[in-house]
């Protein structure tokens, strides 16, 4: 009534999805089954459901294809280029997520013929899915550095070991053992377990989880996590 004879649009979201393992960081992919585009491969997203938000909307394709409803998810930006899409006129709002890899539910992933890739072999992706990866990785980039979302990607207990490839995966580039663990360990946000992984050696290395709250204080208190990339 109010906006008669004005345009009317589509409005989607689409969700980059990343994980970290043994290989390193990845990203979670599907192969279309419809058109446009159908086989080709793009991120996992969907139309906008009456009653929602985009938050809702992307939560709800999150675990649609993951099975997880408790991971982190952060508004990326809004991409609305006039042919960015050949199937109609789309507006999508993108997400980025990261997700303990080891948690989600594989069979909802093969239901959706999803598969994990490793970030330096990602494929060719339809419309402005790419721009939409990179744009996630930048800002992945910029938040690690002085926020603990990485550990996000993480098991809950993880060695040190497995705490610098992860940082070292995101940002492509090898870092010096020594430095990155003396400056992790001075920011008093990681509990040392008694517990080891045995997995790599007899001897074991051993494993940590993350402290929430000695993190909330050394932000309280004006201190800064960091690490040296």
């Amino acid at each position: 009534m109010f906006y008669e004879g004005k345009s009317k649009y589509l409005v989607a979201v689409d969700c980059i999805i990343f994980g970290f393992d043994s290989e390193g960081l990845k990203l979670l992919l599907l192969e279309r089954n419809f058109e446009p585009a159908k086989g080709k491969f793009s991120l996992m997203g969907g139309f906008l459901a009456e009653g929602e938000n985009t938050e809702e909307a992307a939560a709800r394709v999150l675990e649609d294809l993951t099975g997880l409803n408790d991971v982190y998810l952060e508004q990326l930006q809004a991409f609305s280029a006039v042919n960015r899409d050949p199937g109609a006129r789309v507006v999508s709002v993108a997400y980025y997520a990261l997700i303990n890899i080891e948690e989600h539910n594989h069979a909802s992933v093969e239901k959706h013929s999803a598969f994990w890739v490793r970030y330096e072999d990602i494929p060719e992706l339809i419309f402005d899915h790419k721009q939409m990866v990179d744009k996630a990785i930048a800002r992945l980039r910029r938040k690690a550095a002085t926020m603990p979302i990485g550990f996000n990607l993480l098991p809950e207990k993880f060695t040190l070991t497995q705490l610098q490839k992860l940082y070292e995966a995101i940002y492509q580039q090898n870092i010096d053992k020594r430095n990155f663990r003396k400056k992790i360990l001075s920011t008093g946000v990681l509990n040392k377990l008694t517990e080891k992984d045995k997995k790599s050696s007899r001897r074991g290395a051993f494993l940590f989880t993350f402290n929430f709250e000695a993190y909330k204080r050394l932000e309280e208190s004006g201190g800064l996590f960091g690490v040296n990339i």
